[in-house]
């Protein structure tokens, strides 16, 4: 099954103009990531304190479709893909009821900590890449026969 990560907005998401503030999308993205990583058995606190890998994001997108206010109910779909043996991606997308409201994307590459070079990802990152993705694959084929 995919991964979906539900949400309120609250008032410290938001701007002077009462929408969610561009930059914790991001935010919110990356906690539907660590809730999807708990989900799949990771210990969330050795995986962030790793001593020897870390997963920083090299590159990060977000296209807003609709803005979000102060309550809305969100969900997140989260789904990873690897593009290699030492990177991968996440798509989220982002609804309010059955209304797409933002799509993002975080590009991770896996580095040793100490010396900054790219290494492979660890088992437990590949389980989890190809359980996601799987789900998400299933969810999709599930739509597709929906519409026929």
């Amino acid at each position: 099954m995919a991964f979906t990560y539900n949400r309120t907005v609250r008032f410290q998401d938001t701007d002077a103009a009462g929408v969610v503030y561009f930059a914790n999308v991001l935010g919110i993205c990356h906690e539907a990531y660590e809730e999807s990583l708990e989900a799949s058995s990771i210990n969330l606190k050795d995986f962030f304190h790793n001593p020897s890998l870390a997963f920083p994001i090299v590159h990060a997108s977000v296209d807003f479709l609709r803005p979000m206010f102060v309550g809305d109910k969100l969900s997140i779909d989260l789904i990873p893909q690897k593009l290699g043996v030492d990177k991968f991606e996440i798509t989220y997308e982002i609804t309010v009821g059955e209304v797409v409201v933002a799509k993002a994307i975080t590009r991770h590459v896996c580095i040793d900590v100490s010396s900054r070079v790219k290494q492979e990802l660890p088992d437990e990152i590949t389980q989890w890449l190809e359980t996601n993705r799987r789900g998400a694959e299933d969810a999709e084929r599930r739509r597709a026969r929906e519409v026929i």
